[in-house]
């Protein structure tokens, strides 16, 4: 194989790994006022008077902050204890 051929290879390889990486779910911690944490998959616009703040993926909360994880399917927000369907 020559240079040209190996160069063109090595290039289609690295765009088809950062495509791939681009797939990837992208998914997001959000915490409501009470402290309850969740994983939402998709970014949701959030109805009007939820005060929810959203974080990346790799993020924890601090030494001494008050938050649980509570896990639910679907979409909607924590409220009260409460799985809030929207």
């Amino acid at each position: 194989m020559n240079t040209r051929a190996k160069l063109f290879v090595l290039g289609f390889s690295g765009l088809s790994l950062l495509a791939m990486s681009s797939l990837s779910a992208s998914a997001r911690i959000v915490c409501n006022e009470d402290g309850d944490c969740w994983h939402a998959q998709e970014s949701y616009a959030f109805p009007p008077g939820v005060h929810v703040e959203i974080h990346p993926d790799n993020w924890r909360w601090k030494e001494g902050e008050h938050h649980v994880w509570k896990e639910h399917e679907g979409r909607g927000y924590w409220h009260g204890g409460q799985w809030e369907v929207f």
